[in-house]
């Protein structure tokens, strides 16, 4: 077993490495973190329109009120993200970071359709509608802001630029220094989108969105892609590495698009068209007790174990467990390199989120409704917000028995070997 895993840590630890180092997934993952406390505000204000035990009518009222909490955050998640994304590749690049997002953002609106709005036949102007600037646009979004993003930075690099005299303030000096840039950036695009439209009678926004964005969220959305995301997850952990912010990096653009479909079905009743999506990975793997789900470890290691030392690192990872913080398990048991643990640590999140999909395909168990909670949220309360049912908790509870059963044998037998070492030692200690 053990040469095994070394066998295939030496093949996949090259590639997880890179993965990790790469800049711009790196970027990507810090754009979506710049979103989350926005989404987050948005998240909570969906789950109060729409607390289970509110009539119809009263979630009625409260959308039209409160509504705009969820529009103008959720729903437009894309224009943080473009932004993000060109504020953190020119950062990456030592360029005025600010610029980067600005331009980022400003080539993903030249290529947003603007629908017009009419009045008396004569068209009056022309409105952006919210799909385009979430879900719908998420991936032409990504595309946008990396290519404007390495345009503006290569052209900041290369000292095409106005450079003013000494003594100009410097706001002043870096707004003239970034203009040259981000005329060339923008032109490319206006172009672009000039081309799209006059020659081919469409825009980018649709030819992405079937041509990549759709296969790619259908494939992300399905068991078997899941299933291999979550392995990775474990397998990486269990090397030391952090297999959550590693895969996430790959996997959160499909799982983030699918999430605010989720939402926008949500929002008028619609059904719910994935059961995969971002609140999913998050709520039914690390919201059980952090990476692994491994909060029914701790318990079992705390109160049903015998020997001090698995009480004891129980004891110790129980307080952070509750909110999803397991560092304390997997450096103080150890998980990380542990053979004698490998199987149940990968085996369970994988048995759990095959489990998850089914009683939830077939409508056993209610689907994540597509509202972002927060991590840190206690097990049971974040499956309860998370579907907007208390069958949503129930679901966890299952699902933490399940992951019982998986570990039992595997604690029980370091169980008894660390008591008969115990055992052996006492002797020569009296």
């Amino acid at each position: 077993m053990n040469e095994f895993i070394d066998k295939l840590g030496e093949k996949l630890m090259p590639i997880a490495g890179k993965l990790g180092d790469n800049r711009h997934l790196k970027v990507l993952r810090d754009a979506f973190m710049l979103s989350f406390p926005i989404t987050m505000f948005g998240s909570i204000v969906v789950v109060l329109n729409n607390l289970p035990f509110f009539s119809d009518a009263t979630k009625g009222t409260l959308g039209t009120l409160f509504g705009n909490g969820q529009n103008a955050t959720m729903s437009i998640m894309t224009i943080f993200v473009t932004f993000g994304i060109g504020y953190y590749l020119s950062k990456s690049y030592d360029v005025e970071a600010i610029y980067g997002g600005a331009v980022s953002l400003s080539a993903y609106l030249i290529l947003t359709p603007f629908n017009a709005v009419t009045e008396g036949g004569e068209a009056i102007t022309g409105v952006l509608t919210l799909d385009r600037l979430g879900a719908k646009g998420m991936f032409i979004g990504m595309i946008a802001a990396f290519i404007a993003a390495e345009i503006y930075t290569r052209i900041v690099k290369k000292g095409i630029v106005i450079k003013m005299p000494e003594g100009v303030p410097p706001a002043v000096a870096k707004s003239f220094a970034a203009l040259l840039p981000a005329i060339i950036t923008l032109t490319v695009f206006l172009v672009l989108n000039a081309a799209v439209v006059g020659f081919f009678s469409t825009n980018l926004h649709d030819v992405v969105y079937n041509v990549i964005q759709v296969p790619l969220t259908g494939l992300g959305s399905g068991l078997p892609a899941t299933l291999i995301a979550v392995f990775f997850v474990q397998f990486l952990w269990f090397f030391g590495l952090h297999g959550q912010i590693i895969v996430n990096s790959v996997m959160d653009p499909i799982w983030n698009t699918l999430m605010l479909d989720n939402l926008d079905a949500f929002k008028v009743g619609d059904a719910l068209p994935h059961i995969v999506t971002k609140p999913f990975m998050e709520i039914y793997t690390v919201g059980m007790g952090g990476s692994g789900s491994t909060l029914m470890v701790v318990l079992l290691m705390s109160f049903i174990m015998k020997s001090k030392q698995l009480k004891d690192v129980g004891r110790l990872a129980l307080g952070p467990g509750i909110f999803n913080v397991n560092e304390p398990l997997i450096f103080g048991m150890p998980l990380v390199l542990n053979a004698s643990i490998f199987i149940p640590w990968v085996l369970a999140p994988m048995v759990v989120t095959a489990f998850n999909y089914v009683m939830m395909a077939t409508h056993i168990f209610p689907t994540p409704t597509g509202v972002s909670v927060p991590w840190t949220v206690p097990v049971i309360i974040n499956g309860i917000m998370a579907t907007n049912s208390f069958m949503g908790g129930v679901l966890q509870l299952i699902d933490m028995a399940l992951i019982g059963v998986i570990w039992f044998p595997f604690l029980k037998l370091i169980d008894r070997t660390n008591l008969s070492q115990v055992s052996m030692n006492e002797p020569e200690q009296a």
